[in-house]
C-alpha cells in the first residue's frame, strides 16, 4: 500500500498510540516520528536535546503561552530564537520541525500538537487513540512492571500533562472528538485492528479525492 497522507496521532497514555502508528508506518512504508521529532528539532535549532525532552508535552503558564503564540504568528522561524525564554524556543523549534517533516512527504507524527501545526495542510488525517482506563492500567502495569495503583497514577499524571499542553498551545481541546478527524478505542480493536481501520480510512479518503478530481 502507498499513501500521500500525513497522519497525526494524539493518544491517551497507555492506549498504544505509538505502536499503532508504527504498524501503520510499516504497512504504508513511511516513517514514524515520535521522540525522533525532538532529536531533529534539537539538531536543527542548536538547543540541547535534553532540554526538549524535559519540556516534552508538558504545560507552561498562560502568560508564556501568549508570548509564544504572538511570536509564532509573526512568523519567527529558523535561528531567530535568540533571547527568548527556553520554553518559547522549544515550542517554536518543534513546530518548525513538524512542518519541515511534513513538507518532505507522507509520514506519521505522534503527539506534540502536530495536528494543530499542520492544520493548514490538505493531506493530513488527524487521529486520536483512546482506551478504557482499566485496559490502559493493565498495559502500563505489564510494560513497566508496576502495581495497578502506580500504573493508574502514571496514566492520570501523563494524560493531565498532555491535555494541559495541547489545550494551551492550540485552539482545540485534547481528547475532544471535535478536535480530530477520527477517534478510535484501541481497547475494542487491538493494535492491528485499530491500525487497519485508520489505513482503510486513509485509502478511502484518497480514492474519493481522486474521483472528485476526475469529475
Amino acid at each position: 500500500m502507498k499513501t500521500n497522507t500525513i497522519i497525526t496521532i494524539g493518544r491517551e497514555y497507555g492506549s498504544a498510540g505509538r505502536e499503532i502508528g508504527r504498524k501503520i508506518a510499516e504497512d504504508f512504508g513511511i516513517r514514524l516520528y515520535d521522540k525522533e521529532m525532538l532529536a531533529r528539532a534539537a539538531k536543527e535549532s542548536g538547543i540541547c536535546e535534553e532540554i526538549f525532552e524535559s519540556h516534552d508535552e508538558k504545560p507552561t503558564n498562560s502568560f508564556l503561552y501568549s508570548l509564544v503564540m504572538d511570536t509564532y504568528s509573526m512568523g519567527y522561524s529558523g535561528n531567530t530564537y535568540t533571547d527568548m525564554p527556553i520554553n518559547h524556543k522549544v515550542f517554536l523549534a518543534q513546530f518548525d520541525t513538524i512542518k519541515k517533516i511534513a513538507d518532505e512527504g507522507p509520514c506519521i507524527l505522534v503527539g506534540r500538537c502536530a495536528d494543530y501545526a499542520l492544520e493548514s495542510y490538505k493531506n493530513v488525517v488527524s487521529v486520536f487513540i483512546h482506551a478504557d482506563l482499566e485496559a490502559r492500567i493493565r498495559r502500563i502495569a505489564r510494560l513497566y512492571d508496576l502495581t495497578d495503583a502506580k500504573a493508574k497514577d502514571r496514566i492520570l499524571k501523563t494524560d493531565k500533562q498532555r491535555s494541559s499542553y495541547y489545550n494551551y498551545y492550540t485552539n482545540k481541546k485534547w481528547s475532544n472528538a471535535d478536535s480530530y478527524e477520527l477517534c478510535l478505542n484501541s481497547a475494542e480493536l487491538g493494535i492491528e485492528g485499530t491500525a487497519k481501520v485508520i489505513e482503510h480510512y486513509v485509502m478511502l479518503k484518497e480514492s474519493i479525492k481522486k474521483e472528485d478530481r476526475v469529475l
